[in-house]
């Protein structure tokens, strides 16, 4: 969609961000851009919705003080700003008045500068790799004005001298990759989780600001690698889209069709890390002989297992492959008696019920707060899914049914993710007789250049809505392209999910929320 932003001055700015959410029920805050908008200052663009009509809007704050800007919180009308207005911080500098926990989020505390600023050093000089460890904070910190004006922080602390605090991660098999999650423990009972992001922060946002249009294509590959595909649909989405490039249906069948054999691949290995984190070895097995079978399918057409590289601006790379309609038609054939096996082998197993079932519960209020989107949401009962309630590709043509579940605890989590698959192939089955002749690729300039303005487009993710915002100043490259992570909410929402539950259940609420920390950490 082209965005329309709403502008609110600072001063009344919290208090109309708070008739948008309880007046105008747009109680869903799809994410927070920072930005640096030039001569006009820093600031931030939030994006919302209304989940009762699906209603997106837009709304602009900018504070022109570039030496000290600041912005009110939002942390109080939805959770999960807490954390995206740290992400904010971090990259440009910002302080959210009333955020009780301004610290770095993916960057060293003893980082210096803000380097998603337009007049960031980049040289290698001001940029040496630094060996020594990360000193750590003992304290967050809360901005507030003073009577003049003038920013002043208050310190709360992390722990107490009574608080036993351990780390899980970031080099535990069961954080599946390297997220660091310092908890605080009472005996066995979790009391509160810090996360710690940026392990593997490559700066892939501030990299795309340097590259013409079609090199950015390479990056989104490698964010979700369980989601490439849909990655890199949002992202040609919103290039097409502000472009005005119109797609043949043949590229509208192949997407889609790719799109959700990458979605049965995904929530295949998930099924599997569920099974190993819970030391059901068979099941992990049979969930990889599985998508080993779909990885073929895919890599005739593609050359890729877990890099794609297939879709580009205004269309895919290559036509399918001659043999794909045949073997797509058999994949699905020989997938669809595979799931009882997987619901015999592992779904009724007493260990799994003991350890899933009323474990981590996430209620509905909070997983819209947290924006906790994807399986997680529909767990707890959301309609969220962006394929429904803002469809593209083939999806307004096809008939699926939107899973959801309303204990939202790790067993309804693993369970929106089993049913998701049979409904996938569902989808792939209507398409794949009837891919219609046609273009596989529309045509582009050597050189795209955008027209100016702002869009945001998003694709349903294996793991939630990935989304893309495009800043576009009618260059070669982005001004700016944030793209919104499908793991960040379900992190910060860990928290909520985890108090009062024992220590071991923290690795099956992580096996169930299903995140993948390159796209965290981008």
């Amino acid at each position: 969609m082209k965005l329309e932003n709403r502008q609110f001055e600072l001063n009344a700015f919290a208090s109309e961000m708070a008739k948008l959410r309880n007046d105008k029920h747009f109680d869903f805050l799809v994410t927070i851009v920072g930005e640096d908008f030039g001569e006009e200052g820093l600031g931030c663009v939030y994006i919302l919705e209304n989940t009762k009509t699906h209603e997106r809007t837009s709304v602009k704050a900018v504070n022109a003080d570039r030496n000290e800007p600041y912005i009110p919180t939002v942390s109080h009308l939805w959770k999960g700003a807490e954390i995206l207005e740290r992400e904010v911080y971090d990259f440009f500098g910002i302080k959210f008045l009333g955020n009780k926990d301004m610290r770095r989020i993916y960057l060293r505390s003893d980082f210096k500068g803000y380097p998603f600023r337009k007049d960031y050093d980049m040289s290698p000089e001001n940029n040496t790799y630094v060996l020594t460890d990360d000193p750590e904070t003992e304290c967050t910190f809360e901005y507030s004005l003073d009577k003049d004006g003038k920013l002043v922080a208050v310190k709360h602390p992390l722990f107490t001298d009574d608080d036993y605090v351990i780390n899980i991660g970031p080099q535990h098999p069961a954080t599946h990759g390297v997220l660091r999650l310092q908890t605080i423990l009472d005996g066995e009972t979790i009391r509160k989780i810090y996360p710690h992001c940026g392990y593997i922060h490559r700066g892939v946002e501030k990299m795309c600001e340097s590259y013409i249009y079609p090199q950015t294509l390479a990056l989104t590959d490698r964010l979700d690698y369980l989601s490439a595909m849909m990655n890199r649909h949002a992202l040609c989405s919103v290039v097409e889209e502000a472009m005005g490039v119109e797609l043949t249906d043949r590229i509208k069948y192949i997407r889609t069709i790719m799109d959700e054999l990458q979605r049965i691949d995904s929530h295949l290995l998930f099924y599997s890390c569920c099974a190993q984190d819970l030391g059901a070895l068979t099941a992990f097995i049979y969930g990889m002989r599985e998508r080993e079978q779909v990885l073929n399918v895919m890599e005739e057409t593609t050359g890729g297992r877990l890099i794609q590289n297939y879709y580009r601006i205004g269309g895919c790379q290559a036509d399918i492959d001659p043999n794909f309609v045949q073997n797509v038609k058999k994949l699905c054939e020989y997938l669809k008696p595979m799931f009882k096996e997987y619901h015999d082998i592992f779904t009724g197993n007493i260990i799994l019920q003991n350890r899933f079932r009323g474990v981590g519960k996430l209620t509905l209020e909070d997983a819209i707060s947290y924006g906790c989107t994807g399986g997680t949401g529909r767990a707890a009962g959301w309609q969220n899914d962006v394929r429904k309630h803002h469809p593209y590709a083939m999806y307004d043509k096809v008939e699926f049914d939107e899973i959801t579940y309303n204990a939202g605890d790790c067993f309804d989590r693993y369970m929106v993710r089993m049913d998701e698959m049979e409904q996938s192939i569902r989808i792939i089955e209507q398409l794949i007789d009837n891919i219609p002749a046609g273009d596989y690729y529309v045509k582009q300039k050597p050189i795209i250049r955008v027209p100016e303005g702002q869009w945001y487009t998003s694709c349903e993710g294996s793991r939630g809505e990935i989304g893309v915002y495009l800043d576009s100043r009618g260059d070669k490259s982005p001004y700016r392209l944030k793209f919104r992570p499908m793991g960040l909410p379900l992190v910060s929402a860990m928290d909520t999910m985890l108090r009062g539950e024992k220590i071991a259940d923290l690795i099956s609420v992580g096996a169930t929320l299903d995140y993948v920390i390159p796209d965290i950490d981008r």
